[in-house]
């Protein structure tokens, strides 16, 4: 992952301009690993670096109170295409994190100082089992639905694959009337999940990552029968909208496990930091012997009405906080150094290692980010080096253990692209800073091998095309086959088999007719798709799903896009929308300029049709054309609604006041936004005013 020059600075020494522009990239790279982690079960950093991006996010937040990102509160990812979705009654939150004992420390004070207590309060301290949070609901006694995470909100309905997931009763042992709900972690057991690589390594298909993947991938396999085949286990953690449940959490456990539930026996209560600590390290040490991955422990308050009066706070509850492991390390030998080429050209070095458990996972590779890292630590090809695990994801190398006279000379950064084409690596200069960028990124665009590879599967991704049934493997087979080059291509696949150019796909291995036919009826479904998700699929660099949503508001198709670009009026345009920087800008003009770039474009398109309703810009409504702003708080509607609201309306909603803004709407503490349009001239209303513009008779 490549970070903006910024995200090494203090989040205070950051002017405004600087932090929206990071605050771009943090959007955009949260959002895309959330999905990859929620959505897809295929995580591409480690928690620890996952971590990193939200502790960021928040300084930003915090330094700077005029900005509002929208993965602030964002929890889990969308459901999965397949399932039926299921809304949760009591949403399934994410946790606050601790990283070290001075954290913990300062929880338990938050905690005291919000109940204006001077006692120790009870924990119950929990293992964090590395798997999939689960709900399940019971009825009288009766397993009636089970249903996944989603994004927090909205889940996906897995009942018919928790049949036989050990520790999960289907009728409760003794009775219990009404309704249960149970939240709990299904995982995959250490020795199950290396049976599990050895069946697939045998059959010459791909292996997984880690049980968490595995135990993820199974529970939402659409096909049951394929779900039973693999050993799943499940821990419960809690019960909600029951009433008659004990006041102490530990408690609760312990009922639970009389109900049949599988509950861990490591789970303890505590009853103050010391305590809670002794605990953790204990189980740190306990760790490796397990037969099951944990990231960390959870420490929830035991007190059921203290935790009703601490409630939650964005995204997590205050009464229960994760405490995280740190990285596991182990010590092996570098013997090579590779580099990756990604979508957008960004070359990342990768240390090809002799393999080596680390912590119940072989690790072949690792992640040297970039050439200044590899110089600053300076690694060499035969050393002896420290790899760890942060989160148990991605590993990375940390230092050299020793060095001596015989070892090989430092390591050379090519100057050519690793592709058959050779094309120059180059390092971008930021022109506002005059500081050259750490990645070398290769030159060759499209004519790029690797980059080409990358862009197709960034083309067909949840986020852009979405199309089922094309993912990794299907692009590299058909591009080994010379089947697909640019993106037009994939919308001639089935033309061109009826054509006779290659042999039917039903034929091929891993294909048959019931699994062609759903691919290509995958691919003709997205023959309709919103220009939002054609921007994103186009694979622009800093264009994500909200960048491409503010520009489909305002430049609402291909057409309009590339007019402006042929009148050099592109970058121009795009400053003027609310939300987009020049970086932004400046990416999509030299994309629509590149004469390639445009005409893969115009190609795709022209087996496309637009989704007007979703992206065509609003023309007639009460606050067509104004920039309105909303701050304090509204007492008739949520923030969220409000915006929806005045966007329906034909506005462009902002978070920060500036010389475009015509309009401030202000609730109760309206605070600084509502003295700064004040003093700027900026109309301001409060909110029934709002409320009578949106229903004014135009």
């Amino acid at each position: 992952m490549t970070y903006p020059d910024s995200f090494e600075r203090p989040a205070k020494s950051l002017d405004l301009a600087e932090a929206q522009e990071e605050l771009l990239w943090l959007n955009a790279e949260i959002a895309r690993h959330d999905q990859l982690y929620h959505g897809d079960d295929n995580p591409e950093i480690s928690d620890a670096a996952y971590d990193r991006l939200r502790r960021r996010l928040r300084a930003l937040l915090d330094t700077h109170r005029q900005l509002r990102s929208d993965v602030e509160n964002q929890v889990g990812a969308a459901v999965k295409t397949g399932f039926a979705k299921v809304q949760h009654d009591v949403p399934m939150l994410s946790l606050g994190n601790a990283f070290d004992d001075q954290d913990v420390h300062d929880f338990m004070q938050r905690i005291a100082r919000f109940l204006h207590i001077n006692e120790d309060v009870a924990i119950c301290c929990e293992p964090k089992i590395d798997g999939l949070s689960l709900s399940l609901r019971y009825h009288d006694g009766r397993l009636i639905r089970a249903a996944t995470r989603g994004d927090g909100t909205t889940g996906e309905d897995v009942t018919a694959n928790v049949a036989h997931v050990v520790g999960i009763p289907q009728k409760l042992q003794g009775s219990w009337p009404g309704l249960l709900e149970i939240r709990g972690e299904v995982y995959m057991r250490k020795d199950d999940f290396a049976q599990l690589n050895e069946r697939l390594a045998q059959d010459k298909k791909s292996t997984l990552a880690n049980p968490r993947n595995a135990a993820a991938g199974t529970l939402r396999q659409l096909d049951p029968q394929m779900a039973r085949q693999r050993p799943l286990h499940f821990f419960a953690y809690g019960a909600v909208q029951a009433s008659g449940l004990p006041a102490s959490q530990y408690e609760c456990l312990q009922m639970l496990g009389g109900l049949g539930f599988a509950i861990n026996p490591l789970t303890q209560r505590v009853h103050n930091v010391q305590e809670v600590l002794t605990w953790y390290h204990q189980l740190r040490t306990k760790r490796a012997g397990l037969s099951y991955d944990i990231d960390g422990v959870v420490y929830k308050v035991d007190d059921q009405s203290l935790r009703d009066r601490l409630g939650f706070v964005a995204r997590a509850p205050r009464w229960a906080i994760a405490h995280k492991f740190p990285a596991e390390h182990a010590q092996t030998k570098l013997l090579d150094i590779i580099l990756q080429v990604g979508r957008t050209g960004a070359v990342t070095p990768v240390a090809v290692l002799e393999p080596i458990n680390v912590g119940g996972v072989m690790v072949a590779r690792a992640s040297l980010h970039n050439e200044d890292e590899i110089l600053r630590k300076d690694f060499r090809i035969g050393d002896n080096v420290i790899v760890q695990r942060a989160g148990d994801v991605i590993p990375q190398l940390v230092r050299v253990v020793h060095s001596d006279e015989s070892r090989a000379g430092p390591f050379q950064f090519p100057t050519r692209c690793p592709c058959p084409l050779s094309t120059e690596l180059v390092a971008e200069i930021d022109e506002r800073t005059g500081r050259k960028d750490v990645v070398k990124r290769c030159s060759g665009r499209w004519a790029c091998p690797q980059q080409k590879r990358e862009r197709l599967i960034h083309l067909v991704s949840r986020d852009a095309f979405d199309i089922e049934g094309l993912g990794p493997r299907q692009i590299d087979l058909f591009l080994e086959k010379d089947l697909i080059s640019d993106p037009a291509d994939i919308f001639t696949l089935e033309q061109r088999e009826k054509q006779g150019c290659f042999e039917p796909l039903s034929g091929w291995d891993g294909y048959g007719e019931t699994s062609a036919q759903k691919l290509y009826a995958a691919i003709n479904d997205r023959r309709r798709i919103s220009f939002v998700r054609f921007l994103v699929g186009l694979g622009i660099r800093y264009v994500g799903v909200r960048n491409a949503q503010l520009i489909a508001r305002y430049i609402p198709d291909l057409d309009a896009l590339r007019q402006a670009s042929s009148q050099d009026l592109l970058t121009s345009k795009l400053m003027e929308i609310d939300g987009l920087g020049q970086v932004v800008a400046q990416s999509m003009t030299e994309f629509f300029q590149d004469p390639y770039s445009d005409r893969m474009a115009l190609d795709l398109a022209a087996h496309v049709q637009w989704e007007q309703a979703e992206t065509s810009a609003i023309t007639d409504g009460p606050l067509v054309g104004l920039s309105v702003v909303f701050t304090g708080t509204l007492s008739t509607m949520s923030r969220a609604e409000a915006k929806s609201r005045a966007e329906a309306a034909g506005a462009r909603v902002s978070g920060t006041i500036s010389a475009k803004t015509d309009l401030l709407v202000a609730g109760e503490k309206a605070g600084s936004k509502a003295r700064k349009a004040q003093d700027m001239g900026v109309k301001v209303i409060d909110e029934q005013a709002f409320v009578d513009l949106l229903e004014a008779d135009h």
